[in-house]
């Protein structure tokens, strides 16, 4: 236990955003060894982020965002529980950088419940077909659409897409780091994008 330096909470404090406390309790859980520890945190984050997920939002911030040159643009409605933490700088920078991801990665739907099952059922079709084509035995063949609906979905749904920022979370990993961090409940409620002359 003695082996925990302040630069070494510190450190970890500036990688999480978690708190002193936090950060001397993860370092001590890990025996001092950062990587473990900032796991740890992630965790931990994740389980109360969770736990956050069933309040109510009723305040948050509507952003937008135009491209240079002004022919692309997006709009964002993000709630939160407070008015407090609507106006704090890590709120709105994540409402901006999702405001710039649905403009650059072209979502269809915040979840994937939100696409309709129309939708759904013409992609496992158009998959199914290739499938067929690919010479596979049949048993497969579902197996193989299935896999591409997912794609699909990981392409198509904001939640499900990766960060353009950091390609190695997804947003709703972004949104739960957030959660962890501002300690509210936040979600997103819906979004806009305008292209010159899309339909």
């Amino acid at each position: 236990m003695g082996n925990i330096s302040a630069n070494m909470v510190k450190e970890l404090r500036i990688k999480t955003g978690a708190g002193m406390m936090d950060c001397k309790r993860a370092l001590q859980e890990t025996d001092g060894d950062l990587q473990k520890a900032v796991e740890y945190l992630r965790k931990k984050g994740i389980a109360k982020a969770e736990k956050k997920a069933s309040r109510e939002v009723k305040d948050g911030l509507i952003e937008a965002y135009i491209h240079a040159g002004g022919k692309l643009g997006s709009m964002v409605e993000v709630n939160c529980e407070t008015d407090f933490v609507a106006k704090t700088d890590e709120f709105k920078d994540f409402v901006k950088n999702l405001a710039m991801q649905i403009a650059a990665a072209n979502p269809i739907a915040v979840t994937r419940e939100e696409i309709s099952e129309e939708l759904v059922g013409k992609e496992l079709e158009i998959y199914k077909e290739q499938a067929k084509g690919s010479g596979k035995p049949e048993h497969i063949l579902d197996k193989i659409a299935q896999g591409k609906l997912e794609k699909f979905y990981a392409e198509n749904v904001l939640l499900e897409q990766s960060f353009v920022k950091n390609p190695e979370i997804t947003i709703k990993q972004y949104t739960t780091e957030v959660i962890s961090k501002l300690g509210e409940n936040i979600s997103i409620r819906r979004f806009a994008r305008f292209r010159i002359g899309d339909e």
